[in-house]
């Protein structure tokens, strides 16, 4: 068995790991580095090998989001000689970046735990977008990690152009640190380099073709990452398939992500006040607490847009992220209610059958 050691920290594990539902991590700890179907790649201070998941375990964790995923901690039993590690409890989440899953299904999804510090990334070409960047760092909030933003490709355009992008973001009322890059140049990458901190978990999202794995392949100094060529747009056509946790030979640990230029809102009630930190400060002046800043008297909020102290664009995309929220969060809680109807209604049909 191993325990909480300096090798582990090396790993991101904290104190904040110790505090388990049954007094604590027992057994061997291992985080996860990939996941490639009903496999896991495990990281511990010896080195990399796979694992599968007990019986046991998934007979009591059948939702998708209660598997483990990268970055996360688990308890893990391998003898010197086995082939497969078998993992037999998660660690729970300090933090965790989650977007909706797909289609009308009121299921989320688990990108990656325990990341103390998002990097959204964005191009400063075609790909800017401040409606979805202020989309990324609700979510990002909400799961509790620090936000990070990361302007690349910055070589294709003006400085007038990336002046005008940094602008907006502030006018915006987004407060989180911002990092401009090319990767072509490799001008800012030394400010990135020194952003990394040692034990640290890091983890680039954003659209495909931003230039996140390539990014990733500079601070390696090598091509690990698999990366297409770039169109005539200047844009990448194909990056990363699968989520990797990576140890740098700084310290740092990051984690790449398949491009994702749809980042559905989960319920981030506890997101909203972080990623509109300037409306949620205007907010607490207005006259009632539960004022939903849509028409009620004495709302500071629509009296700063009024005088032009907060835009109308950035109060309607408030408003329809929080409603986006408010939705999925009522049919989430359905969803279960259901779920939970017929997890009783299986049981009694299964005592009938066994009386």
């Amino acid at each position: 068995m191993n325990s909480p050691s300096l090798d582990l920290a090396r790993l991101g594990w904290n104190d904040g790991f110790e505090t388990g539902e049954d007094g604590g991590p027992k057994g061997t700890l291992a985080r996860v580095a990939a996941v490639d179907r009903d496999r896991w790649l495990l990281l511990d201070p010896t080195g990399t090998f796979r694992a599968s998941l007990a019986g046991s375990y998934r007979y009591r964790h059948p939702l998708p989001q209660e598997l483990p995923c990268v970055g996360d901690w688990v308890e893990v039993e391998k003898q010197p000689a086995d082939d497969l590690g078998l993992i037999h409890r998660l660690l729970e989440r300090r933090t965790a970046l989650r977007r909706r899953s797909a289609g009308a299904s009121a299921d989320y999804q688990v990108i990656a735990a325990n990341v103390d510090c998002v990097m959204v990334t964005q191009s400063c070409h075609y790909d800017f977008n401040l409606r979805r960047l202020e989309r990324y760092l609700v979510m990002v909030r909400d799961g509790g990690a620090e936000p990070c933003i990361l302007l690349t490709k910055t070589d294709l355009v003006a400085p007038a152009v990336l002046a005008a992008q940094l602008a907006e973001i502030r006018a915006a009322g987004i407060a989180a640190p911002v990092l401009t890059l090319s990767n072509v140049t490799q001008e800012g990458l030394g400010d990135l380099e020194r952003t990394l901190q040692p034990a640290r978990t890091y983890c680039f999202v954003g659209s495909s073709g931003v230039g996140k794995s390539t990014i990733i392949n500079h601070l390696t100094g090598r091509d690990r990452l698999q990366t297409s060529e770039v169109s005539g747009t200047g844009e990448g056509r194909h990056t990363t398939v699968r989520r990797e946790l990576i140890v740098l030979a700084g310290g740092a640990l990051v984690i790449d992500n398949p491009g994702m230029r749809e980042f559905g809102i989960v319920g981030a009630a506890d997101g909203m006040d972080g990623g509109f930190a300037d409306i949620a400060g205007v907010a607490a002046g207005c006259r009632y607490r539960d004022c939903s800043h849509t028409g009620e008297p004495g709302c500071a909020v629509l009296e700063a847009v009024n005088s032009g102290t907060l835009s109308p664009e950035h109060h309607e995309h408030y408003l329809k992220l929080r409603k986006e929220s408010e939705f999925y969060q009522l049919s989430y809680a359905e969803k279960r209610k259901k779920d939970r109807a017929f997890g009783r209604y299986k049981k009694s049909a299964l005592r009938d059958l066994d009386a």
